[in-house]
C-alpha cells in the first residue's frame, strides 16, 4: 500500500510548492502531520472539477492543504465553507488559503463540527460537495448531517477509511478507529440514500452520490 502510493505521488502529483509550504507551516505550528497525501489532494481536484461543484463543505479544516486541493477544483467560482474545532487551525488555514488565492471565496466556522452543521442545516444552506475528515467517530453523525444539507446528485469524499489496511487485512494490528471504520464502511455501502464505492488511494477515500 505505501509503495502503491509512493509511486502514485510521484508519477501523478509532482512537487508542488505552495502545498509543500503548507505542510511546512502544519509543523511550525506544532500542529499533526495528518494532511490529505499529495495524490489525494489531486484527487479531490478532480473529483470537484468533474463533478461541476461550486459550493463545497469541508468538516476538518487543520492547514488548509485540503482546503486548497478542493478550491482548486472550483477554481474562481466557487465557495468553500470549512468546519473546524480549532480556532488556531482555522486562522492558519485561512492565511494559507489567501496565499493560494482563495481568500475571498473560503469561509470558516469555528466550534464542534455538529453544532455548526445543525446551525447550517437551521440556515436551510444547501452543498453540492463534501469532504470529511475529521475526528473518526463521529464520521456517522457528520454523514448523516451532509446528507440533510445535501442538494440532490451532490458529492461526499470522505477520507482514511482503510486506516492503513487494518479494516481489510486481519493479520495487521487494529489501530484505535479500525473497528469504527470497519462499521463507517458498512453503513456508507448499505445507506439507502447513497450510491458509493471506495477508492484505495491515500489512506482511502470514499466516493458517495446523494440520490
Amino acid at each position: 500500500m505505501n509503495k502503491i502510493n509512493h509511486y502514485i505521488d510521484t508519477v501523478f502529483e509532482p512537487q508542488d510548492q505552495l502545498l509543500e509550504e503548507v505542510l511546512d507551516s502544519i509543523k511550525e505550528n506544532g500542529m499533526p502531520n495528518i494532511s490529505v497525501s499529495p495524490s489525494s489532494g489531486k484527487f479531490l481536484t478532480i473529483l470537484v472539477s468533474i463533478a461541476n461543484a461550486k459550493n463545497i463543505l469541508e468538516i476538518g479544516a487543520l492547514g488548509g492543504y485540503s482546503g486548497i486541493c478542493l478550491a482548486r477544483g472550483f477554481q474562481e467560482k466557487g465557495q468553500l465553507t470549512s468546519l473546524e474545532l480549532e480556532e488556531k487551525y482555522a486562522n492558519l488555514a485561512k492565511s494559507n488559503l489567501t496565499k493560494a488565492g482563495f481568500g475571498e471565496q473560503v469561509s470558516y466556522l469555528t466550534g464542534p463540527a455538529l453544532e455548526s452543521l445543525e446551525s447550517l442545516a437551521q440556515k436551510n444552506k444547501r452543498y453540492d460537495f463534501f469532504f470529511i475528515d475529521a475526528d473518526k467517530g463521529n464520521y456517522p453523525n457528520y454523514l448523516e448531517s451532509c446528507i440533510k444539507i445535501a442538494e440532490k446528485n451532490a458529492v461526499i469524499a470522505v477520507d482514511n477509511v482503510l486506516v492503513r489496511g487494518t479494516v481489510a487485512d486481519d493479520t495487521l494490528e487494529a489501530i484505535g478507529h479500525t473497528n469504527i471504520m470497519k462499521e463507517f464502511n458498512q453503513l456508507v455501502a448499505d445507506h439507502p440514500k447513497l450510491d458509493a464505492i471506495l477508492v484505495p488511494i491515500g489512506d482511502g477515500i470514499t466516493i458517495a452520490r446523494v440520490k
